[in-house]
């Protein structure tokens, strides 16, 4: 259950504020909320992480595809800890945020700026934070093949 409930969080948080950044703002627009540190820069990257491979929709497609694919089986074949189901979660959910976005708008909604950091959005964050905690918690753990 903790699983598909990250998915659905992260998947309505995503897709609201992405919502409500298109509704409030043109594409190129940009607004700063703390001088210096952290902009909200609407844009439409078309291409992967730091703007590569514009075009390559249908690769990122089958890529993000493939990794849901890999999750939800891990989830539903095997009795995951907690910690390893949110972590999923929270991939699967923001790799579905992106997917919709490239699906409905041929490309992903970014908006927000961290000074020299690319643009990035809520789903960046949760693939990004959950990929990060899950290499961290396979490194840290010699004995997986326990776990599942």
């Amino acid at each position: 259950m903790r699983f598909w409930l990250s998915i659905i969080l992260i998947l309505l948080f995503d897709q609201l504020s992405k919502f409500w950044i298109a509704s409030t703002m043109l594409i190129g627009g940009s607004k700063t909320v703390i001088e210096g540190v952290l902009s909200l820069s609407y844009v439409h990257n078309r291409g992967a992480a730091f703007g590569i491979l514009q075009g390559g929709w249908w690769l990122f497609l089958v890529i993000a595809f493939c990794v849901i694919a890999a999750m939800v089986f891990l989830n539903v074949k095997f009795s995951l800890r907690p910690s390893l189901q949110y972590m999923t979660g929270l991939v699967v959910g923001g790799s579905l945020g992106n997917v919709i976005d490239r699906w409905l708008y041929g490309a992903v909604r970014d908006f927000i700026s961290i000074g020299w950091w690319p643009v990035f959005n809520v789903a960046d964050m949760a693939i990004v934070s959950g990929g990060a905690l899950l290499m961290l918690y396979i490194l840290l753990n010699d004995n997986l093949e326990h776990e599942l």
